[in-house]
């Protein structure tokens, strides 16, 4: 009894005195791995511990492969340590996180264009969820249409690009949804409007655009989707929707090229010239002689539903994103659930129920910090440095950029080995450039041209010229 005691007197005073962890029993004993320890350490060690492990880690600034946000402002990390604790989801409990919330969705759905008093929105983990929210709901109302038309419901599909992102690939199997892919080709890395709306048919729940490929960061064509889709509904009598992934691009394409049509916003109108039987499509303050039938179209009509990431080009850590809707007739009210157990009647609709108000709160401040002109400044900059490092790729003449530039797509460089008859690949670039501690990586290309290799640098907001 007398050694045990002296032990544990023992262990009790390196607990309570010990300021060197390199010189305390724990630096020679096995950090505890796959289970739980008998017993306690101090939290300095505990600390010190799992930062040395974690210095094994790359380090975000050198990874180029990343599109997730990697640099705040010191305010906004205290702004977020200050908020931890914050379970979001209780509104009774921290309402005004919850209006945070709201104002976020109405500044996003108002940057997209959206009808003030029609859109609604939510905060998402990030754009995975945000796109499942918008698959769901695109098929239940498709279902529900279906059933009052008295049709089957077993065969729902989703038409799509094969380079869409994996979330979308993940969405059809969870939700059992039919995969229609629109393959690429080696001279067309996005999606080709006429392929999508060929394969759109009674059973198709919607069309998904790309606003930013993640292979070489292009834009897809919205509006001729739309146009097109909106030709093929009407004759058929379909109301088949278009959901836009703007995950990358809807934080950028608004403020570097404002003139893209993609969102939800006001557009030209279709007038149709009975006599000659031609279809033309006419600016809104145009005069047009001889025109004896004309039909509006206010909008991007079939742009239903929009996810953009804020941990992304919103400038903010991993664990945000956003889904919106034009309207609330878009999103179902079966799948809005309503309790109370957090102490007041609240509505849910997302995939999880707990989670950080931290980050909600984190890009509010991005939000009212930036403004338009901030986001404007920052957007730029990314595209300029994008432009001027494509610029130097292409000039050590070894490399072809696949890449867009000048604005009309993401701020990142593409490219890949022109040199066919060499004894190395773009695996081997990036293991070389690895060796100097940046991360830039090498892939093959979408289903269908997966011989293509490529290499890709994302150009995030800490990634100065002079980096």
């Amino acid at each position: 009894h007398i050694v045990t005691d002296t032990q544990e007197k023992d262990e009790r005073s390196e607990q309570n005195f010990s300021t060197l962890i390199y010189g305390s029993r724990w630096t020679i004993e096995p950090i505890p791995k796959y289970s739980l320890p008998d017993k306690e350490m101090p939290p300095h060690v505990a600390y010190k511990l799992i930062k040395d492990d974690l210095q094994l880690d790359g380090n975000p600034v050198l990874n180029l492969a990343s599109f997730v946000t990697t640099y705040m402002e010191d305010e906004a990390e205290e702004l977020m340590k200050e908020n931890l604790s914050k379970n979001f989801i209780d509104f009774e409990e921290y309402p005004v996180s919850v209006e945070l919330q709201n104002r976020c969705v109405s500044i996003i759905a108002r940057l997209f264009n959206a009808p003030v008093d029609e859109s609604i929105g939510v905060s998402t983990i990030g754009s995975s969820e945000a796109i499942m929210l918008a698959v769901l709901s695109m098929k239940r109302l498709w279902k529900n249409r279906r059933i009052s038309e008295g049709k089957p419901v077993d065969k729902p599909n989703l038409v799509m690009a094969a380079s869409v992102q994996v979330c979308l690939e993940k969405a059809t199997r969870y939700f059992e949804i039919e995969e229609k892919f629109v393959y690429l080709t080696e001279d067309t890395y996005v999606l080709q409007p006429e392929k999508a709306v060929e394969l759109v048919d009674e059973n198709t729940i919607g069309v998904c655009v790309i606003l930013g490929s993640t292979f070489t960061g292009h834009y897809e064509d919205v509006k001729s989707v739309n146009d097109l889709l909106l030709a093929k509904n009407q004759k058929n009598g379909w109301d088949v929707p278009i959901h836009v992934d703007a995950a990358s691009g809807g934080f950028v394409a608004p403020f570097v090229n404002p003139d893209l049509v993609w969102d939800f916003r006001l557009t030209s109108f279709i007038s149709l010239d009975i006599r000659n039987d031609i279809v033309a499509v006419i600016s809104p303050t145009a005069k047009v002689h001889g025109i004896l039938n004309c039909s509006y179209n206010h909008r991007l009509e079939l742009v239903r539903s929009i996810n953009v990431s804020g941990h992304k080009y919103g400038l903010c850590y991993p664990g945000i994103g956003w889904a919106i809707w034009k309207s609330r007739k878009y999103l179902p009210e079966e799948l809005i659930f309503n309790v109370n157990y957090l102490g007041s009647d609240q509505a849910s609709f997302t995939l999880n129920f707990s989670k950080g108000a931290s980050n909600v709160i984190a890009q509010y401040y991005v939000l009212i910090r930036l403004g338009r002109q901030g986001f404007t400044s920052i957007m730029k900059n990314l595209m300029s440095i994008a432009d001027y490092l494509a610029a130097r790729i292409e000039a050590t003449n070894k490399f072809t950029i696949l890449s867009d530039r000048n604005g009309n797509g993401l701020p990142l460089v593409a490219f890949k080995l022109k040199a066919k008859d060499i004894h190395y690949d773009e695996y081997d670039v990036a293991q070389r450039i690895r060796e100097h501690q940046w991360i830039v990586p090498a892939y093959t290309m979408a289903p269908n041209i997966q011989h293509v290799k490529l290499l890709r640098v994302v150009v995030r907001e800490d990634f100065s010229r002079e980096r």
